[in-house]
């Protein structure tokens, strides 16, 4: 089988180290097989899409609708790197799943409108599939409306044509989309449970998800709900995509 890749850009070790092993229980991939680019400590590698059987992305700490002046180096560097690679994924229609930072990168790609209108503090919210999304095979087996883990500053306000909407929530309403058949993004974290919400909670408490002084309220919110979906999406597009 030709390996996937997994984009991330998490600078801290243990959320990072915490999401490759999410993405690897989530995927049933072993470590040859899930190839991890840290896009923080190294440039993006020129990627043979021809030898890989697709590509995720995960969270991070890059928002696409900062100001320029406020982005770092390491930001507009890895935006650049993005905006070139998808230039490719999207012309060649080729398998990719971004998720959470994956609408900053395929919807600034795409020209959707992303700013804090709809910002989400980290907790869970139900995502309730649209008719294509019920449709799309990618979400197989998930049930109409589902619980999932956010947590974000951003989020797309107006989606562009060329998305097609497949999930949203009550304080979200781009929760998930698609361009043409095989390039997903997502806004929530299909790859988190409990123990890895748990993690970032702790990881980010001082990055402005939520106040100093809600970390043990945030902990509990997390822990109310029961999140067992989501993961379903990435195994579904391993299935759908290995070659």
């Amino acid at each position: 089988m030709k390996p996937f890749v997994l984009l991330a850009t998490r600078a801290e070790d243990q959320p990072a180290d915490e999401e490759y092993a999410l993405f690897l229980r989530g995927t049933g991939l072993d470590e040859p097989d899930l190839i991890r680019v840290r896009l923080e400590a190294e440039r993006m590698p020129q990627l043979d899409l021809d030898a890989l059987s697709g590509i995720f992305v995960g969270g991070g700490p890059f928002n696409a609708s900062d100001p320029a002046e406020r982005k770092s180096a390491v930001q507009h560097r890895v935006e650049a790197e993005f905006a070139t690679l998808l230039d490719e994924v999207v012309a060649r229609d080729f398998p990719f799943l971004g998720a959470c930072y994956g609408v900053g990168t395929v919807g600034a790609h795409q020209g959707a409108v992303i700013d804090a209108t709809y910002a989400e503090k980290i907790g869970v919210v139900p995502v309730t599939l649209t008719d294509a999304g019920a449709a799309d095979p990618l979400m197989a087996g998930l049930p109409e409306t589902f619980n999932a883990f956010v947590g974000h500053k951003e989020a797309i306000s107006v989606l562009p044509p060329s998305a097609t909407l497949l999930g949203s929530s009550p304080t979200c309403p781009v929760q998930v989309f698609r361009v043409g058949s095989n390039v997903y993004a997502t806004q929530f974290h299909p790859e988190l449970d409990l123990e890895g919400i748990q993690v970032r909670i702790r990881a980010y408490a001082s990055y402005g998800y939520f106040a100093a002084d809600e970390l043990e309220f945030t902990l509990a919110a997390a822990a109310r709900a029961v999140v067992s979906e989501p993961s379903r999406m990435l195994r579904t597009f391993v299935e759908l995509h290995a070659r």
